[in-house]
């Protein structure tokens, strides 16, 4: 597929204008690839060292991150930057990347992959950034105990060994459940207004201890890198449905 036709659909798809003035990451194509001609695209959360060079070595045309190599600007191609630059341009490899529209879309999301494990209905947005959301809300089909919680999603995601943590100051059955992966602690005080009883998220803060207590709010804390694989893994499955070849690189953080 033609490299430009290739990031118009995504950019559609994904509704990536819709985020351009709220978002510090540049969605979209941020290195051109050697060749405009698009047969494999490798796909992965991080756009780092490893992940660049993964997909290289797995003979890949493009890369399609969610975390890329510019946020908020770039004045000068030295140190990290120029370290994980210089490898996309010595083996020709573009870079695709879509942030905050891949939290917040409501069918491939990270967000929305994390309610799919959780099996939640009666969906709606959650976790607004302006006019936008990158998070979604639902009701469990049956409830959760905080600990069912913590082992579905344990057991769901690749947590690199790392524990799934609860602070567990919500009822004692979790029937509405908001989402917003990755760093989405600053949401609880939203969950607390929407009335759900639990927040699932990434990492939390250190303040996230006791706004959670104060709003009598459970929250689930299952790995800012965990969270945030299941909508790279979506748009892998998209991509093979527009006939390219995938290859999803993997590279947990623990963290």
């Amino acid at each position: 597929m033609d490299l430009q036709t290739l990031t118009d659909r995504l950019d559609e798809r994904l509704d990536t204008a819709a985020y351009a003035d709220l978002d510090a990451s540049p969605n979209g194509l941020q290195v051109e690839t050697r060749s405009t001609e698009i047969e494999h695209v490798a796909v992965a959360v991080d756009a780092a060292e490893a992940t660049v060079e993964a997909a290289a070595d797995a003979g890949a045309d493009l890369l399609v991150t969610h975390h890329g190599i510019v946020w908020g600007g770039m004045e000068r191609l030295t140190g990290t930057h120029y370290r994980r630059m210089a490898p996309l341009i010595e083996h020709g490899l573009g870079l695709y990347v879509s942030h905050l529209p891949l939290d917040g879309h409501p069918e491939l999301g990270n967000a929305a992959g994390v309610a799919d494990l959780l099996e939640l209905d009666d969906r709606a947005p959650f976790g607004e950034v302006g006019p936008e959301y990158i998070g979604q809300r639902g009701r469990a089909a049956s409830s959760y105990t905080a600990e069912d919680l913590r082992s579905s999603l344990a057991d769901e995601l690749d947590t690199a060994g790392q524990p799934v943590q609860v602070l567990d100051f919500g009822p004692d059955e979790i029937e509405d459940i908001a989402i917003v992966t990755g760093s989405g602690s600053d949401w609880i005080g939203e969950a607390a207004e929407a009335g759900v009883d639990a927040l699932v998220t990434g990492e939390g803060k250190q303040k996230a201890y006791h706004e959670a207590r104060e709003a009598g709010l459970t929250v689930v804390l299952a790995g800012h890198y965990a969270t945030e694989t299941v909508g790279v893994r979506s748009l892998a499955a998209l991509l093979e449905e527009w006939g390219l070849t995938t290859t999803y690189v993997d590279h947990p953080t623990g963290l």
